[in-house]
């Protein structure tokens, strides 16, 4: 009924920068908190970044003052802008959402099929 599809994922050298995209699409009522998690083999997977519906944002220590979540509700769209990558971001990146669909309002949780992010001189 929901479905997440990640974008924008790819092979960047250190130091470089990608955007991450995840949009939503379906029979959709109401979209609430968001996230981007990564997995890496033999890891298990971990929150990278979050935000409310409000705006409200968290951030893995690792990752903040160079990693930044958004999110655009018109579009039911979530962004991930990664700077100043290092090698150890290399890592499957996956989309998260709590989402209530139409004619339904508990919301139920959808993840995205993953994009992969490779950094690498």
């Amino acid at each position: 009924q929901v479905q997440l599809v990640e974008s924008g994922g790819g092979l960047v050298q250190p130091g470089g920068s990608l955007r991450l995209s995840c949009a939503a699409s379906g029979s959709i009522f109401s979209i609430y908190a968001m996230g981007w998690y990564r997995q890496t083999p033999g890891k298990q997977r971990e929150l990278v970044a979050h935000i409310t519906s409000s705006g409200t944002t968290n951030y893995a220590d690792s990752v903040k003052g160079r990693f930044t979540i958004s999110r655009d509700n018109a579009k039911n769209t979530v962004y991930l802008q990664m700077n100043s990558l290092k090698p150890e971001n290399t890592a499957v990146y996956y989309c998260n959402a709590d989402v209530a669909i139409e004619r339904l309002w508990v919301p139920d949780n959808y993840w995205g099929q993953g994009t992969q992010v490779t950094v690498s001189s």
